[in-house]
């Protein structure tokens, strides 16, 4: 089992969805003038499937039009290829694309990969949530980009450029018993 094994990389999963419009943080302005942020009339939306290294902060997302079994396959054999060779412990929600004959066919052919769940309405327990937060924070909060690709691009970017500390390991034991199996 993966959780047995003194290498396993330690992931916690999640997907996102973003739009052009603009969400508003902190807006300053002169006194007595309001503030105007530009808000976008379309519902044209991208999605973000992204996962958090639990141990190094490393996070690694993909961006994909869809959210669905086949998708989520090719994302889990994207985290496979991006850890070779060593077990891989997933903690994922139970988004229904999370589950089906593409899910099980991945984890059929890469034993070295587990998933275990999150509870059912859980996100305060997925690290992969503060992840969101704060790109959000920094790139889609008070944004002036005016096209959605060029502001995806820019969430990618910061996604898979920034290191994000977790303390969920620390937080439910690991760092207390991980010594036991070494």
């Amino acid at each position: 089992m993966a959780q047995d094994a003194p290498n396993t990389v330690f992931l916690a999963g999640d997907e996102a969805g973003l739009y052009l419009q603009a969400t508003t943080c902190y807006v300053w302005s002169p006194t007595g003038q309001t503030p105007v942020v530009r808000a976008d009339p379309g519902r044209a939306k991208t999605n973000f499937y992204g996962t958090l290294n639990l141990q190094t902060g490393q996070e690694i997302a993909m961006r994909s039009d869809l959210m669905n079994a086949d998708v989520s396959a090719q994302y889990l054999e994207l985290l496979l290829e991006t850890h070779p060779g060593v077990p891989m412990l997933l903690f994922w929600d139970r988004a229904p694309w999370h589950c089906g004959k593409p899910i099980d066919k991945v984890l059929e052919e890469h034993p070295r990969l587990e998933i275990i769940f999150f509870p059912t309405a859980s996100p305060d327990l997925n690290p992969q949530e503060q992840v969101w937060k704060a790109v959000r924070k920094e790139v889609s909060h008070n944004h002036l980009e005016v096209r959605l690709p060029q502001l995806a691009d820019r969430f990618l970017h910061t996604l898979n450029s920034t290191t994000f500390k977790s303390s969920f390991l620390d937080k439910y034991g690991y760092f207390a018993i991980r010594p036991m199996f070494i």
